[in-house]
């Protein structure tokens, strides 16, 4: 297995996020069915009409739109300057962008429910920036507020990794590497496209936190687990046999 051998930043994240390539590759989807998972969500979290919602790591708005085209007031938070730039081109009187590090907090005691979509955490380099970004959102819930944590599944990840494989989107090529070890998936990105003088190459590096992990983690920050899904389509979770960990946590005394 060819591994490559650069070092990767501990803050990988904020330049490779914050690449117009990172959303060509990951979010120009079909809206329709990010449309419906949403749908899907809202239908089982019962909010109340005009609730107060909170995107944490939202990128360019994507699912935070979708949020506030359903009568909620929504809130999204980012560390990438152009996405944050790039979303607040969609805001009105019910829908606001802030770029934001998720691991400070925010507001406190403020919003009814809090999302946290498509991996969008594990990225940090201890533990105790990862309990900080859930210290944050907790402390942003009012005391019935819920939190959505969407993650990959481990065992599946594992067992579904294609070492290598390429991607051509909008004439831009996409080389991938995957590798893990006992602690962390990692991924490569080199890219070649016409417009670069030489390949850009990123590295992606997630913690393989469990669904254990997450028990432990929302503990210590007053939440507990409520609710576990498998996919987007909100079926039953399968410890290995379901690509996503979809968790819905509220405070303990809700």
């Amino acid at each position: 297995m060819t591994i490559p051998s650069n070092p990767i930043p501990h803050d990988w994240f904020r330049e490779w996020f914050d690449s117009p390539y990172y959303h060509k590759l990951y979010f120009e989807r079909d809206e329709k069915e990010a449309a419906a998972f949403i749908g899907r969500l809202l239908s089982v979290l019962q909010l109340r009409p005009a609730s107060r919602l909170l995107d944490v790591a939202c990128g360019r708005g994507r699912h935070a739109r979708i949020l506030a085209s359903h009568g909620y007031d929504v809130t999204g938070i980012d560390l990438a300057a152009d996405s944050i730039s790039f979303a607040r081109r969609f805001e009105n009187e019910h829908l606001h962008f802030y770029q934001h590090d998720m691991r400070q907090l925010f507001y406190t005691n403020y919003f009814d429910a809090a999302f946290n979509f498509f991996t969008s955490f594990g990225y940090f380099r201890t533990q105790r920036e990862h309990l900080s970004a859930i210290r944050s959102i907790s402390r942003a819930l009012t005391g019935k507020g819920v939190f959505v944590l969407d993650y990959l599944n481990i065992k599946y990840a594992e067992d579904h990794s294609v070492h290598q494989s390429v991607k051509e989107i909008d004439g831009v090529s996409y080389h991938l590497t995957k590798w893990s070890d006992k602690k962390h998936f990692f991924k490569t990105i080199r890219i070649e496209a016409q417009e670069l003088a030489a390949p850009l190459e990123y590295t992606e590096k997630v913690a393989k936190f469990t669904l254990d992990d997450f028990r432990g983690m929302f503990a210590r920050e007053g939440l507990r687990i409520k609710a576990i899904y498998g996919n987007y389509e909100l079926e039953q979770y399968d410890g290995r046999q379901s690509p996503r960990l979809l968790m819905i946590a509220g405070k303990e005394n809700s």
